[in-house]
């Protein structure tokens, strides 16, 4: 649109004049590839860490694993649930720190999840997987994950030096690799297919 797009003839014509115009703006600027500067990259992992959605599952995860089991490695009560929350929060700093920081800042990938909504069911489906190990760069040019294959050794590596008893060698560190590769999807989906789901339920979802 042009910048007198909505002037009274414009606005005759039908020409981008809407209620809808800034929820479509909105979504155009989420969509359009940008370039990052480091310091960007950096506010963005610290927003990442401090988003409220983000440390309520940090919380609800060190609950699991603490309810689940009175006799974790934790602790039971709160101090266990204080000791896995620190444990569980500091790991996602470091994934942050690797995947959204200073790997991007390196190769120029762009950051983070991009959904597909305007693209059928299977393609999307098989975006969720394969956005794993293939992504773009932050101008639009495909290229290797390098957040997410290397962020993952990265992070499990420095990981094994406060994670409380975790099993040390190529053979455990390789199986942990493994299941992040595996369940990295997992994220994938509900980040495609959850603003879907809850437009059609009235719930007004904000990520």
């Amino acid at each position: 649109c042009t910048q007198d797009a909505c002037s009274a003839q414009s606005a005759r014509a039908g020409l981008c004049c809407g209620r809808g115009g800034s929820e479509f703006k909105a979504y155009l600027k989420s969509q359009a590839y940008r370039v990052y500067t480091s310091r960007q990259l950096a506010a963005l992992a610290v927003r990442d860490v401090a988003d409220p959605f983000n440390l309520l599952s940090v919380l609800g995860s060190a609950a699991i694993v603490v309810g689940s089991s009175s006799h974790s490695i934790y602790g039971p009560g709160m101090p266990g649930l204080a000791r896995a929350t620190g444990v569980t929060l500091t790991e996602n700093m470091t994934d942050e720190f690797f995947g959204t920081f200073l790997i991007p800042s390196l190769d120029h990938q762009a950051p983070g999840f991009r959904r597909m909504p305007n693209r059928g069911f299977w393609r999307r489906l098989a975006h969720c997987g394969t956005q794993v190990f293939w992504t773009r760069s932050q101008t639009g040019h495909p290229m290797v994950n390098y957040s997410s294959l290397v962020g993952t050794i990265a992070e499990q590596g420095v990981a094994v030096t406060y994670v409380p008893f975790r099993r040390t060698g190529w053979g455990a560190a390789a199986e942990r690799v493994g299941l992040d590769y595996a369940t990295a999807p997992i994220g994938n989906l509900i980040g495609e297919f959850l603003p879907q789901v809850a437009s059609h339920i009235n719930v007004r979802v904000v990520f």
